[in-house]
């Protein structure tokens, strides 16, 4: 009976379970199809709460848009990318975006699935960022967001958690429900990105700063900022991500493949 029970589950969750191309491969050719469980609006709904309570801790903190300036600027750079966002898929220059500036030392910078942003000073600061790089820093958390690798990762974790609280009722253990805002926050702040989600977000992010009229070229300039401040410890914001020689390759290669974009945008 416990078995029948488990093996039950197991069909449903392989059921529920759904291969979705999420964004057009633009230029850069990300055509990897992904394991969706969970719905974007669940999720959204989930990272609009996660967000709200970030930006609540942040205003308690007073940490919350403090500098007009830095926040207007940050704001400007999010516009002209969200606008070009239909590139990759059509709802997104629709979806409700929030930009956010958190006065923190943090090399930090994240945006949550359904467009919303955080954009840490420390970053700014510390690495003085031009326009470019502060575009490449967005385009980059953009890209997870419009490839939903937020959901992708959620789902995951989601389809786990069920199949071990099945078990566990079969074995007679109690079980909880999950709480998918924080879960939501985990993927954010904790869980790290896996080398392909990192790799698809560098190369929508380089195609997302040219197309809005931002030198893809930055890219490079940024990570080596980057690994400049992070000593023999990696920053925050690159704590999770592949080599630093593995991404500037790449980075090159596709800043190259996307730099007639960025020409044509500056005419």
């Amino acid at each position: 009976m416990k078995r029948a029970l488990i093996a039950a589950v197991l069909i449903l969750l392989a059921a529920g379970c759904k291969s979705v191309q999420t964004t057009q491969p633009g230029a850069v050719g990300v055509e990897r199809k992904q394991s969706m469980l969970v719905s974007s609006e669940t999720v959204n709904r989930s990272a609009d709460k996660a967000y709200q309570q970030v930006l609540g801790e942040a205003r308690q903190k007073g940490q919350l848009d403090r500098d007009a300036a830095q926040l207007a600027r940050v704001r400007a750079v999010a516009e002209r990318l969200r606008v070009r966002t239909g590139v990759f898929r059509q709802d997104a220059p629709g979806w409700n975006w929030e930009v956010h500036l958190i006065s923190s030392n943090d090399l930090n910078a994240w945006c949550m699935p359904g467009g919303k942003i955080a954009f840490y000073t420390g970053l700014i600061e510390r690495l003085q960022l031009s326009d470019d790089e502060m575009a490449a820093v967005m385009g980059h958390e953009i890209a997870h967001a419009l490839r939903e690798h937020g959901r992708e990762r959620v789902s995951k974790v989601y389809a786990q958690s069920i199949g071990l609280a099945v078990v566990g009722v079969a074995l007679g253990a109690s079980s909880t429900a999950l709480d998918l805002s924080r879960l939501v926050l985990d993927v954010t702040f904790n869980l790290p990105n896996s080398r392909t989600d990192e790799q698809e977000a560098d190369r929508i992010g380089v195609e997302l700063a040219a197309r809005g009229g931002y030198d893809p070229r930055a890219a490079i300039s940024l990570w080596q900022k980057m690994q400049q401040a992070g000593g023999a410890k990696p920053p925050q914001f690159l704590s999770t991500h592949p080599s630093t020689e593995t991404r500037l390759a790449d980075l090159k290669l596709y800043a190259e493949r996307v730099m007639p974009l960025y020409q044509q945008a500056r005419r």
